[in-house]
């Protein structure tokens, strides 16, 4: 197929006719699975799992959990109702902030903080982001805090221990969200659907056995623009589809390329086409509007995101085979 700003338009229907017979053959059948249970952000992703989820099996067999942290947004919650009730299923909201306060996620987040700026308090907006436009430029990335004091943003560079507490400190957010996940999936007798789409699954853009742990990952095929498309196909509401994700991590707002992507997703889904059909980073660049130069990075960056994430994507490694459970696997 020749490469065009056209190549991920699909017939919408025909696709959501497509996942949808192969989610309810996946959890009737292969998983034996009375129901999917999707924990709701408010953001695209999980909107479009959770109408899909309905279409396959119906509304009486789809439940949703909203998992608000005391860093998320007011209106994620707003819109994850709003979604459960446009789509006629049963839902429940559980505040995990009490769970993450006992486990010290906010405790050893801001004391990683500290490290860089001392005079940080827990009141204060932040987050962190990398280094600015790399696109242009070769350099090694860096993570940096950035910290609203008094209504400006001040910019502090991480070490590497200081990122790494952060990251690790936030993730208890994901493991506590997919272990309410399994509790609503084993109280019912249904299965948990994972909700990354593409770009996330492919560039290990997850938390393992956190957001990255589930029974079934139904869009995880789809590009993020084509995930937008058919979720609005599928009736989510408008303030989902026309929204711009985030990660709702962190209490300042922060966009996805800020903290991973090297850029927008509407760019990247077509860079990434272009790269696993073998486009030439000359005529991809034609079509993008960007120089070779520059299409060679975003290549290069998501070679490099494939190499650093593949143990995300590893069952556990056992160090000698049990054979007789091969004829057992689900496939």
């Amino acid at each position: 197929m020749t490469f065009s700003k056209q190549v991920l338009e699909l017939d919408w229907e025909a696709k959501a006719a497509e996942l949808s017979e192969k989610l309810r053959e996946t959890v009737l059948k292969k998983l034996r699975k009375r129901g999917i249970v999707v924990a709701i952000s408010g953001g695209i992703d999980s909107a479009c799992v959770a109408a899909l989820s309905v279409r396959a099996l119906g509304p009486e067999r789809v439940f949703g959990i909203l998992l608000p942290e005391k860093d998320s947004s007011g209106w994620s919650s707003q819109l994850g109702r709003k979604l459960c009730e446009k789509l006629g299923i049963k839902y429940q909201l559980h505040d995990i902030a009490p769970v993450l306060e006992a486990a010290g996620c906010y405790r050893q987040r801001d004391e990683a903080v500290r490290s860089v700026f001392p005079e940080f308090t827990p009141d204060m907006k932040w987050k962190i982001v990398m280094h600015g436009d790399r696109l242009n430029t070769d350099a090694v990335n860096f993570f940096y805090v950035v910290v609203q004091v008094n209504g400006e943003e001040r910019r502090f560079r991480l070490p590497p221990q200081a990122y790494t507490q952060i990251v690790a400190a936030t993730n208890f957010k994901q493991r506590t969200r997919k272990m309410m996940d399994y509790f609503h999936a084993d109280r019912l007798n249904f299965a948990v659907a994972g909700t990354p789409n593409r770009l996330e699954y492919d560039q290990g853009f997850f938390v393992k056995l956190g957001d990255g742990a589930a029974d079934v990952k139904p869009i995880a095929g789809l590009y993020k623009t084509q995930t937008y498309k058919l979720a609005k196909h599928l009736g989510v509401i408008e303030e989902i589809t026309s929204g711009e994700p985030t990660t709702d991590t962190f209490s300042l707002p922060q966009s996805q390329e800020d903290f991973y992507f090297s850029v927008h997703y509407s760019q990247l889904d077509l860079l990434m086409w272009a790269k696993n059909h073998d486009v030439s980073t000359t005529e991809a660049a034609q079509v993008m509007g960007l120089t070779p130069t520059q299409v060679q990075r975003v290549y290069d960056d998501i070679d490099q995101k494939r190499r650093s994430t593949a143990y995300l994507h590893s069952p556990p490694l056992l160090l000698e085979d049990v054979a007789e459970l091969a004829p057992f696997k689900l496939g």
